[in-house]
């Protein structure tokens, strides 16, 4: 089961038109990311030139215009769904299988294409007026080959600290829907592969002979690996056992490799050379995570963390790191907690992020250098009750005698690519739950700019929905530090919505610019109503469950030709 063998005599025809084809997939892979690294290098600097103008401009008529052109590929392909409204909400057969989500038309493009090449690259010229025998060979030879290629960029994808992700702008979710299909692309390939060889030797004694010879075994262990990985990485199987998933997930991509490693070496096959690059992706993200472990945690003392119980089943954590952290928006980090899940990591949205002094430190600070030692960040995290690891949390601590525990914690971060907001005049933020974590440093950030003179923003709306009053308190110290900002009433109102209000004496506005209302959002009268008093160009960010943003992307794309706007959806599907 080799993807070709080394020849004395020199490469066949066959070997050439192969080795093309490798060096096609993966000029392909590059030209994809240097087109997407080009659009979004045009995009930063487009929307640089644009916070530059409107910074000093209450107006802004000019970027409010839409571009007919731009609004219909928006409306059609970057933001619509394959089919007409459903995307991030979850397909569910019952409460407790969940077959995932549907992409975008223009994820769906890309994949398709993508696989579609493939399917070509395996089967192009291949003489089939040949031998039953020599056809299956080539076939399996071709395969092969092509399964090794693609787990470079599978790898690529597989990594958190990915240098590809800040540059392509690729979100949490985007990369992860790839990467699950790249996966698809490598253990079908694989299959095939295998199958071939079958096919080219005879059912059964090539069967019989893939269990006496050592590099055949090893090419089977590889091929059974990617394929149970492709069955264990299903929806229902990954969200149903995540802990048991992510473990057994790496098990069996170490476990693929050195099967392939050693399939090829046996085989003295030249294409070994394409697992080096794998081999060395996979080592240095684990280098760059465990880097990034000790900087953040291991210092002068280690990283502390309080984790304190909040109505509606839910835990606020908060961490003052061995080191500062550059924070910015929109970012997230992995969390480790050994005493609530011993070998899992586990990803939030940074709520919040402020400077704390060391007060710990034995030191005496004697003068402005040993207090910028010192100084450190605190950052926050709001983490909502669900299943595994976030119900173990919430009961333990929710269980302790003051409702407050001290666990060993360490942090992972940050990750997560900046959408830069503040080019936009207006700016539209909707959130769901815990889903206002993400918006939260994103309202500071825009009024702190907006306070400096240094973006373009001139309205900010935040419209949160929440199923109780006392949801509240997840982020009111937060909240009551920026309504408390200066100029923050001339450019910040605040939508509150209680889906679920025990009664109407829950409901009160405290102010014009805070105000809350009983029921669920109607996304598209409130970007009609702001579409009416638009400054510059409108953003419109979500982060929530499924349904709203669903509804949040159908009322951007609906009102596409009426105004410049675009559409950011934050999601952690896994």
């Amino acid at each position: 089961m080799a993807p070709g063998n080394s020849h004395a005599e020199g490469p066949t025809p066959a070997d050439i038109i192969n080795q093309d084809l490798s060096n096609y997939l993966l000029i392909i892979c590059g030209a994809v990311s240097a087109a997407v690294i080009a659009w979004k290098s045009v995009d930063l600097i487009t929307k640089y030139a644009r916070t530059v103008v409107g910074a000093n401009n209450d107006r802004q008529h000019y970027f409010a215009r839409p571009s007919p052109n731009a609004a219909s590929i928006k409306k059609h392909v970057l933001y619509a769904p394959v089919l007409s409204k459903r995307h991030n909400r979850e397909i569910q057969l019952s409460s407790a299988i969940n077959v995932g989500t549907l992409p975008t038309r223009f994820q769906l493009l890309f994949l398709t294409a993508y696989f579609i090449t493939n399917v070509i690259f395996c089967v192009i010229d291949i003489p089939y007026a040949e031998s039953y025998s020599e056809v299956a060979g080539m076939v399996r030879n071709r395969s092969g080959i092509m399964a090794v290629i693609n787990m470079i960029p599978l790898f690529i994808l597989a990594g958190r600290n990915n240098p590809l992700i800040p540059l392509l702008g690729i979100s949490f979710d985007t990369y992860n829907l790839i990467h699950r299909w790249f996966g698809r692309i490598v253990a079908l390939e694989a299959i095939t592969h295998t199958v071939a060889h079958w096919a080219r030797g005879g059912w059964l004694p090539s069967i019989q002979g893939t269990f006496q010879n050592p590099s055949f075994i090893w090419g089977f262990t590889a091929t059974c690996a990617f394929t149970v990985l492709c069955i264990q990485a299903w929806s229902p199987l990954r969200h149903a056992f995540y802990e048991f998933f992510k473990l057994l997930h790496i098990a069996l991509a170490a476990l693929s490799i050195v099967g392939l490693w050693f399939h090829l070496s046996l085989l003295k096959n030249s294409y070994i050379r394409y697992l080096y690059p794998i081999m060395a992706l996979w080592a240095l993200d684990r280098a760059g995570r465990a880097l990034r472990l000790f900087w953040f945690n291991i210092g002068r003392s280690r990283t502390r963390t309080v984790v304190e119980a909040l109505p509606g089943n839910a835990c606020r954590v908060t961490m003052t790191l061995a080191r500062p952290w550059n924070f910015r928006p929109g970012q997230h980090a992995y969390l480790y907690m050994p005493g609530i899940s011993l070998w899992q990591s586990h990803p939030f949205s940074v709520a919040w992020h402020e400077g704390a002094d060391d007060t710990n430190s034995d030191r005496l600070v004697s003068h402005v250098q040993d207090r910028a030692v010192m100084q450190k960040s605190q950052i926050s995290f709001v983490i909502r009750a669900r299943t595994g690891f976030t119900d173990s949390l919430y009961q333990k601590v929710a269980g302790s005698s003051a409702g407050k525990m001290e666990p060993v914690c360490f942090v992972e971060g940050p990750y997560g690519a900046k959408h830069a907001l503040d080019s936009y005049g207006t700016v539209v933020l909707f959130a769901g739950g815990v889903g206002v974590t993400h918006q939260v440093p994103y309202v500071r950030d825009l009024v702190a700019g907006f306070r400096d003179g240094v973006v373009a923003t001139r309205r900010v709306l935040l419209v949160w929905t929440i199923q109780s009053p006392e949801h509240l308190e997840w982020i009111r110290p937060w909240m009551t530090e920026i309504l408390a900002m200066e100029k923050r009433r001339d450019v910040l109102r605040i939508m509150l919505f209680v889906s679920k209000p025990r009664s109407s004496k829950e409901i009160h506005s405290p102010s014009s610019t805070v105000q809350m209302f009983p029921g669920r959002p109607n996304a598209e009268t409130l970007l009609a109503m702001e579409q009416e008093q638009q400054v510059g160009a409108m953003a419109v960010s979500v982060c929530g469950p499924g349904a709203l943003s669903d509804e949040v992307r159908l009322a951007v794309r609906r009102r596409q030709t009426r105004s410049n706007i675009d559409f950011i959806e934050e999601a952690f599907s896994w």
